[in-house]
């Protein structure tokens, strides 16, 4: 009896190998851009939906607010303050509150599992669902703003201002909302930062900075919202100085990058456990 080496056998794996070219792959890998936006109109969708209810919330809140201050005060800064707030409030209860709870969800009932198991970057699936929530706030912010104005007698003239105060302050307080909602232990613990966060958004926006004692205004400092007030809060004057509205939303548009990144990074870290 004669031995035929396995390797030339027609069906043996060492003959399918000589003979086989490289493995194919099985998909092209996702790119950030395209997954970003598939990402951005699921969430956006789903907000509207759920969310709407919340939005009246927040806006109602937000022109309640103005309605108790225009009894001790009259105008000037500190009525041009107290409609900045209370137009940044309702960007703080969406993006950094409800984001919170959103996230903190997701990753309490194993939601951050489906997301792993597609193929999109990690990056996608946070800057997506921040995005939607940052945009779902702009309706209520533009008619806190506009009743603001009539309610004190401020120009409109500089409102446009808000295209660029919204997303940027917005981008910065979903960071820090998805950043609160990720590396809290449980729901409950993301919930109570989210609520903290525009709790502070609330207080240390809405109230005149002049009136707050020295170290509440340090805090105060800290606060990115707080950047987005004071930009849109200097647009009121008949000749803004301009140069210091681009440095406020400067500071809103870096901390926007940093809080992102650092959500990003909790949203892998959450996803591996």
């Amino acid at each position: 009896m004669s031995v035929v080496p396995a390797e030339v056998l027609p069906g043996s794996a060492l003959a399918v190998d000589e003979h086989a070219g490289p493995a194919a792959e099985l998909g092209p890998r996702a790119r950030l851009w395209p997954s970003l936006a598939a990402v951005y109109r699921a969430q956006l969708s789903r907000a509207r939906v759920a969310r709407i209810p919340l939005l009246f919330v927040a806006t109602f809140q937000s022109v309640g607010i103005m309605v108790m201050m225009r009894g001790v005060v009259d105008g000037g800064s500190e009525a041009q303050a107290v409609v900045a707030g209370s137009s940044i409030v309702v960007v703080a209860y969406v993006a950094l509150n409800l984001l919170a709870q959103y996230f903190g969800q997701l990753r309490a009932t194993g939601g951050l599992d489906h997301y792993a198991t597609l193929p999109v970057p990690p990056a996608a699936v946070v800057l997506g669902a921040a995005g939607a929530y940052a945009s779902f706030t702009v309706p209520g912010t533009v008619v806190t703003a506009l009743f603001g104005c009539v309610l004190f007698g401020l120009p409109l003239t500089h409102l446009w201002i808000l295209l660029a105060v919204i997303p940027l302050a917005g981008a910065a307080l979903s960071g820090l909302g998805a950043a609160f909602g990720l590396l809290a232990p449980r729901p409950e613990l993301a919930t109570l930062l989210g609520q903290l966060g525009m709790s502070a958004a609330l207080l240390l926006g809405v109230l005149p900075a002049e009136r707050m004692p020295e170290p509440i205004q340090l805090l105060r400092d800290l606060l990115p919202s707080t950047y987005g007030v004071e930009a849109y809060a200097r647009t009121f004057s008949a000749d803004p100085d301009w140069a210091l509205v681009v440095g406020d939303l400067a500071v809103c548009a870096g901390v926007g990058v940093i809080s992102l990144a650092v959500a990003t990074w909790a949203y892998r870290r959450a996803a591996v456990r």
